[in-house]
């Protein structure tokens, strides 16, 4: 399944086995074959689905006189013939089969962007690296622990050379920049209670006539455990990823709840998650997240100290209440300002040749929801030693 064959205009639909993954990787314009002559960064697509796009997009309103999309990847033919359309890329350079991005990352490139389910995120990026391509990747960074450490190992190998950026907006959010900073600096004292929490209405379920079992799954991965993670990891690791920031370190043990009430109509996803994290220096976290809910939404990181609260929501206020109060910001923009950031650092560094590398706090946070997930799972107390002592590997299996 590595065929790479032309896609027509005619908007033929059809299927050949992969699973959607987008790889995006840059490199400094003078060293990459190609681009010196014009000037502009080449990077493809793997993987066409909405983030693949969105990003494709973001880089070509924030820097559209560095970047080109010259190549694209999906399992889905419709999807490369819409990708193909919209950013203007020739047939020759749609790649479709469950490891065409193989062919991609060979391809005349100077980066890919890695947007697929998190359970492909490990092959992909190991491909990239090899290809000498830079990396753009969304969040999480894989979907399990042996995942999280086959990504660790490639960050380091990228270290210094590549490119190796995770997409987590909070990370480049001037407003979620400062608190942080004012938090680490001593404005709310000693760190002793975090109120984590994600709570958001259920995600739309993806349909087309006569679809397989298999088919089904992967267009709707963000509903299976094994390709997405559930939730805990794939959506809610935006807010763990906070938490471990204020704290400056991971956790040391979780036990949680959860289950599957509101929605059971799709997938075998929890729709609900209740978790406590104990980090060092008796810091606890009271973590809960939801899918489903109606008539309320809000991400929120709150952290509570010995002289203040650092109050920080997602798409909404950031600020610090206290005895060194910080009056922040009403509505922050996280969602455009720290993916506009990312991109505009992501070509300056490329283009520069001061490569970002953010895979081990990203590692860590992606495994801060595998625990999570553990434990909640068993019911029980899970350590992050006992999970990385036997690493757990998804083993998905599709048959397109």
């Amino acid at each position: 399944m590595t065929d790479q064959p032309k896609i027509q205009n005619n908007r033929r639909r059809f299927l050949q086995s992969t699973a959607g993954a987008t790889a995006f990787m840059l490199v400094n314009a003078q060293s990459i074959t190609g681009s010196t002559a014009n000037s502009k960064i080449e990077f493809g697509i793997v993987g066409c689905g909405g983030r693949g796009n969105f990003i494709a997009r973001k880089f070509q309103e924030n820097a559209p006189d560095d970047i080109r999309v010259v190549a694209a990847q999906d399992p889905f033919a419709d999807r490369l013939e819409d990708v193909q359309v919209r950013f203007d890329i020739d047939s020759s350079r749609l790649y479709r089969g469950l490891d065409a991005y193989h062919e991609l990352m060979n391809s005349k490139l100077d980066a890919v962007a890695i947007t697929s389910p998190p359970y492909f995120h490990p092959d992909q990026v190991e491909a990239a690296v090899a290809a000498n391509k830079h990396v753009w990747m969304a969040k999480p960074v894989a979907a399990d622990a042996a995942g999280c450490l086959r990504i660790k190992k490639q960050a380091r190998e990228a270290k210094g050379k590549l490119n190796f950026l995770v997409d987590f907006q909070t990370r480049n959010s001037p407003h979620f920049k400062e608190a942080l900073q004012r938090v680490h600096d001593g404005a709310i004292g000693d760190l002793v209670l975090g109120h984590i929490y994600y709570h958001a209405g259920r995600l739309g379920v993806k349909s087309k006539p006569n679809m397989s079992r298999d088919e089904a799954r992967l267009r709707n991965w963000v509903f299976d455990i094994e390709l997405s993670g559930d939730i805990i990891v794939e959506q809610n690791v935006h807010v763990l990823d906070v938490a471990n920031w204020y704290a400056g370190t991971h956790p040391i043990k979780a036990h949680g709840t959860g289950g599957r009430k509101a929605r059971v109509d799709v997938g075998d996803c929890w729709d609900h998650f209740i978790v406590t994290y104990w980090y060092p220096n008796g810091l606890k976290v009271d973590f809960s997240s939801a899918q489903f809910t109606k008539g309320y939404d809000d991400l929120c990181m709150r952290m509570y100290g010995s002289q203040g609260t650092a109050d920080c929501h997602y798409n909404g206020p950031v600020r610090i209440l206290g005895d060194h109060p910080w009056e922040g910001v009403d509505h922050d923009d996280t969602w455009n300002s720290g993916v506009n950031n990312n991109v505009k650092d992501f070509v300056k560094a490329l283009r520069s040749g001061d490569y970002i590398n953010h895979g081990d706090e990203a590692v860590q946070s992606t495994l801060t929801g595998v625990l999570g997930r553990m434990a909640a799972y068993s019911g029980e107390d899970v350590t992050w030693d006992q999970m990385m002592a036997t690493p757990e590997a998804f083993d998905v299996k599709l048959d397109l």
